[in-house]
């Protein structure tokens, strides 16, 4: 006899399956849950007018949701069997991972800025830098570990595009092909 399965279950499953590969980095959870514990202790509101402050904040908040997306179809695309973020099977170079090497952080970055700014807490703009600083060495030991997954191509992914934000490096005259 077939085991029923509930769409709830199936459903939930699916729903943690995501979860597992969508990384909240911590720093990012306990500088959101800083925010908001700081604009009830003590409210610094950001000196414009409501509705701009809630107009830019759903703009951000909408960007960075759409660069995680992004860099999840991007890499669950360059995967072959079950998708698992932390175990990539190939460097990928393309999407989003073109013009940051690290979309996913600063998707979640500019979440953060987002939800700060749309709730009208200037807290957000004293948080983030203290928070970039922290998740700097995670990424830092991302990268070691890309490193040494891809010996060959990493090197010169680092050289064409920039760690967080900027505009991609121009490759030297017949360098790299």
């Amino acid at each position: 006899m077939a085991a029923d399965v509930s769409p709830v279950r199936t459903l939930a499953t699916k729903v943690r399956a995501a979860y597992d590969n969508l990384p909240l980095p911590a720093p990012v959870v306990v500088a959101m849950a800083l925010d908001v514990l700081l604009a009830r202790l003590r409210p610094l509101p950001l000196p414009v007018p409501r509705a701009v402050h809630r107009s830019v904040g759903a703009a951000l908040l909408m960007t960075g949701v759409g660069l995680n997306a992004w860099a999840l179809a991007e890499r669950r695309r360059r995967s072959a069997g079950p998708f698992e973020l932390e175990r990539p099977e190939e460097l990928v170079v393309t999407g989003p991972y073109a013009m940051t090497r690290h979309p996913m952080y600063v998707g979640w970055w500019v979440i953060q800025l987002g939800a700060g700014t749309m709730a009208g807490s200037a807290w957000v703009l004293a948080l983030l830098p203290a928070q970039l600083l922290v998740e700097h060495r995670s990424v830092l030991d991302e990268e070691a570990t890309l490193a040494e997954l891809f010996p060959q191509s990493y090197p010169d992914y680092t050289k064409r595009v920039p760690r967080y934000l900027g505009l991609p490096r121009a490759q030297a005259p017949g360098a790299g092909t």
